[in-house]
């Protein structure tokens, strides 16, 4: 099984992402964009996972690298791939599937609820609970792409997370972050949060690690579910 990630910051990385790629066996390649690598062709990869980073889907003119992303995602897609987007990945996803991404009444960021829609979950997981406590770091939202299920809202964003024709999965959370990924994007991006009713202090994001075994257990589940999809294709 070939895997291919997208990476857009130094300190964002799959993190338990990558313990599941261990455990399963597979393969896995990188684009790091802030390094401007290339993307490999369609049929060279299984699936695709698309992380987060601070910038905005709007910013073409800032990332010069951004245009030919939106057309790889774009290529995956129509080639009817397994993609996975998570954060600002998730923001590319529904974009590219016709939706408008744009500023958030407010930043989101630390360990915040969200409900969780268990009838539009049911093609993933058999079972799981109406609400878990999840991390957030994002300021941009995005509309529904038409015919996704919407699987997640947050008090702040009602459209949290989605799944499109079974097999492209978009998460503006991160179920995959561990503490290493946390004290990472505290350590680079930390020194800007301004305490608000959604935005915790970093002392507040490092007290409340506990949620993270429950957010991976979650997040090895979804990618069961997307490697099962990838077997049945």
């Amino acid at each position: 099984m070939r895997i291919h990630c997208i990476l857009h910051e130094t300190f964002e990385g799959p993190a338990c992402i990558n313990t599941w790629i261990k455990l399963k066996g597979y393969s896995v390649s990188y684009t790091r964009t802030f390094l401007s690598e290339p993307y490999p062709a369609v049929n060279d990869f299984d699936w695709l996972i698309i992380m987060g980073g601070g910038m905005s889907v709007n910013e073409e003119s800032a990332f010069n690298w951004l245009k030919p992303e939106k057309e790889f995602i774009r290529e995956a897609v129509n080639s009817d791939k397994i993609i996975l987007g998570i954060c600002f990945g998730a923001q590319l996803l529904a974009e590219a599937l016709g939706a408008m991404v744009y500023s958030a009444q407010e930043q989101e960021i630390g360990w915040f609820p969200v409900k969780l829609f268990k009838e539009n979950w049911s093609a993933i997981l058999k079972e799981i609970p109406e609400s878990m406590t999840v991390f957030h770091w994002h300021g941009d939202t995005f509309s529904l792409p038409d015919s996704a299920l919407l699987l997640a809202s947050s008090e702040l964003t009602k459209n949290q997370a989605f799944l499109y024709n079974d097999k492209i999965l978009a998460l503006q959370f991160h179920f995959e972050i561990d503490r290493s990924a946390v004290e990472s994007m505290l350590g680079n991006a930390g020194k800007s949060l301004r305490k608000s009713k959604y935005v915790q202090t970093a002392n507040e994001i490092g007290a409340n690690l506990k949620y993270i075994r429950d957010n991976n257990r979650i997040m090895f589940k979804i990618l069961d579910y997307l490697n099962s999809r990838l077997l049945l294709s």
